[in-house]
């Protein structure tokens, strides 16, 4: 028996293949990546550029062009649809799937939640017309007020108005679910902050019930740095297989730790968030294993850049003898991140698939900013995405 940590160096090549993992990428672009990743690394230099962008937007100065050629040609794949379907194409060159997300966040009112449903509406259209696409996306918050869902979340009563606001919110998930299903697109629900999730957990699961009989077209999004998602991925399975309807799962580590530990701490209630990064590591792995051995009912969208848990998916699909492009499994991340993953799983005929925000340069800026607090935040991973354009740039002056 080969032990896990000796399959890793058998694995190891597969994802630190810079040649298959840049081959997009010119000498210019790599150096250009490198230098936002060295200021993105550092806390103080992002800190300092994200008050210079938000007061320059302020006073109205000319700085969108800057954007434009740095943080937003990195992180976005363009300002509309047909721009973006350009690195679409490119990145399928490769084998690499995409999925589209129009990164606008909208006022909350109920026009602006109309509007984010036309735009939810066309990007599945758009996918159905285009045989390189599978997945669209969209936020429940850019549909659904959050205070009616929070109510909901905490079982208090809604008054006669709120009522009919919830209903006006299941209508537009049916209506997004509804022509997902009809067109064969396959639609992933993004997560939210714990005290509004519950809600939008049952809100899914009758999306599932409905819409998920013969093919799995409702993902839900599952943030397993909360410590009873386990729990949660195993009752989904009980009601799935009494009610007869597969499971699809987005599943990741969660993006809204110190908002989660903040509230927590100041409302004296034990935080719904694991107590450190190892056990967040852990229950991230042990729901992507319980996925996996339940594939009768799952299938798993694995949204991570943590290279340590996509070997541990291989080694479970290899061990029970699933195919490389078993279309149940994907494994997905960030346009402009961890290439290596994405190419060199794309490589080895794995489902791979980048995440592609785009929309206008002013109104995406809230996206660029998260991106820059995550990369600075998560410790390992600017220095990885350094380690590795170094690696290919000194590959390529030897070759």
């Amino acid at each position: 028996m080969i032990s896990f940590t000796a399959k890793l160096g058998i694995y190891f090549m597969l994802l630190d293949n810079t040649k298959n993992g840049f081959s997009l990428k010119s000498n210019f672009e790599l150096k250009k990546a490198y230098f936002l990743f060295k200021i993105i690394s550092n806390k103080s230099l992002t800190n300092i550029g994200k008050k210079v962008l938000e007061f320059s937007l302020k006073l109205r100065l000319p700085i969108l062009f800057l954007v434009k050629g740095t943080v937003f040609e990195q992180f976005c794949s363009g300002e509309s649809l047909d721009e973006s379907f350009k690195t679409v194409e490119r990145l399928y060159e490769k084998n690499v799937k995409s999925y589209l997300h129009y990164s606008v966040e909208g006022l909350e009112n109920e026009e602006s939640y109309d509007t984010s449903l036309n735009e939810v509406l066309d990007s599945i259209k758009f996918v159905a017309n285009k045989n390189i696409l599978d997945f669209t996306v969209f936020k429940p918050t850019a549909i659904a007020n959050s205070k009616i869902l929070q109510k909901v979340s905490e079982n208090k009563p809604l008054e006669k108005n709120e009522q009919e606001l919830y209903e006006r919110i299941l209508s537009r998930f049916d209506t997004i679910c509804s022509l997902a299903h009809k067109k064969g697109v396959k639609i992933l629900v993004d997560a939210e902050e714990s005290w509004i999730q519950d809600s939008i957990d049952e809100i899914v699961l009758k999306m599932m019930i409905k819409y998920n009989k013969q093919k799995t077209i409702v993902f839900n999004t599952s943030q397993m740095y909360r410590h009873d998602r386990l729990e949660y991925l195993e009752r989904l399975k009980n009601i799935a297989e009494k009610e007869n309807f597969l499971i699809g799962i987005k599943l990741v580590r969660g993006a809204y730790i110190e908002k989660e530990n903040k509230r927590a701490l100041k409302n004296n209630y034990r935080s719904p968030i694991c107590d450190s990064k190892e056990l967040t590591d852990l229950n991230f792995n042990k729901g992507a294993s319980y996925i996996l051995l339940n594939l009768n009912i799952f299938s798993l969208f694995s949204g991570t850049h943590n290279e340590e848990s996509i070997y541990k998916i291989i080694d479970i699909m290899k061990s029970h003898n699933v195919d490389n492009g078993n279309q149940k499994i994907w494994f997905g991340q960030l346009y402009g991140m961890s290439d290596n993953i994405s190419f060199n799983l794309a490589n080895e005929g794995f489902n791979a698939i980048k995440y592609l925000p785009f929309g206008p340069i002013k109104e995406v800026i809230p996206y660029l900013i998260r991106r820059a607090d995550e990369n600075t935040s998560v410790k390992g991973q600017t220095s990885r995405e350094l380690e590795l354009i170094k690696t290919e740039l000194k590959r390529r002056k030897t070759t």
